[in-house]
């Protein structure tokens, strides 16, 4: 059943998000800047991907390779737009992202449970760098893993299964980037809440599976710290299950 748990804490947490006014908010902003990051960083690749082209392989005069130098000059825009993509997520989530999930995470704890557990009093400035530093091995171990699973697919012929199998692994990531915000606030040490995400694989898997739908992902990851933070304290607390979490803030 955990895994099931997993999918419909995913859209409980969506059905709170759009109903209270604080959290759409905060949800709908982290949506904008990382639509802006990465629309800016692809519109400067595309902006100059034949002086990047020229830095590979400088633009031949034969008419017979120019077409050819085309292709390559498309295909490496395309790769160095993924890689925009893919940064603009990363800058987003380490200097921006990690403050909106926290708050909207804090959000949700205290209309779930009632109150919001605090981490120790401590200035502003430390708390942001504490939240930055929980969100380095958040961001740094997924890459690592799927750096892993690409070597392996190259080396053995397992390419097939882990073309399934990676997917799957970086929504359980993801999934986890969400339920982590709790413990993290409550300065819970790293082992232990890794080894918190072993234990409860199945509904990491089953919440970050739902990240793997196209368009739909892009709503519910803006929301995912909502239906985390629920799930969090109805398995840890047990105090939401009573609760009215639909009460605007």
């Amino acid at each position: 059943m955990q895994f099931f748990d997993g999918i419909r804490y995913n859209f409980k947490g969506l059905m709170m998000g759009v109903k209270t006014p604080s959290l759409l908010m905060l949800g709908l902003l982290r949506l904008v800047v990382i639509l802006i990051l990465t629309i800016v960083g692809i519109g400067l690749v595309l902006g100059k991907y034949q002086e990047l082209a020229n830095l590979v392989w400088t633009q031949p005069e034969s008419a017979w390779l120019v077409w050819l130098w085309y292709v390559v000059a498309w295909l490496l825009a395309v790769l160095l737009s993924g890689i925009a993509a893919v940064a603009a997520f990363l800058i987003s989530q380490l200097l921006f992202s990690v403050v909106v999930m926290d708050y909207m995470s804090r959000i949700t704890e205290r209309l779930a449970a009632g109150r919001e557990q605090s981490p120790p009093s401590m200035p502003w400035l430390a708390y942001f760098v504490y939240l930055v530093k929980q969100e380095v091995p958040r961001t740094t171990v997924p890459v690592c893993v799927s750096l892993a699973l690409m070597t392996i697919g190259w080396l053995t012929p397992l390419s097939a299964v882990l073309t399934v199998a990676s997917p799957v692994i970086a929504g359980i990531f993801l999934a986890w980037d969400n339920t982590d915000l709790v413990p993290a606030r409550r300065l819970v040490p790293f082992r232990e809440r890794f080894r918190f995400l072993r234990r409860e694989l199945l509904f990491h898997t089953g919440f970050g599976i739902c990240f793997l739908i196209p368009v739909l992902n892009i709503v519910l990851l803006s929301f995912a710290p909502v239906g985390a933070t629920l799930w969090y304290v109805d398995r840890m607390d047990g105090t939401a299950g009573g609760r009215n979490t639909t009460h605007p803030v």
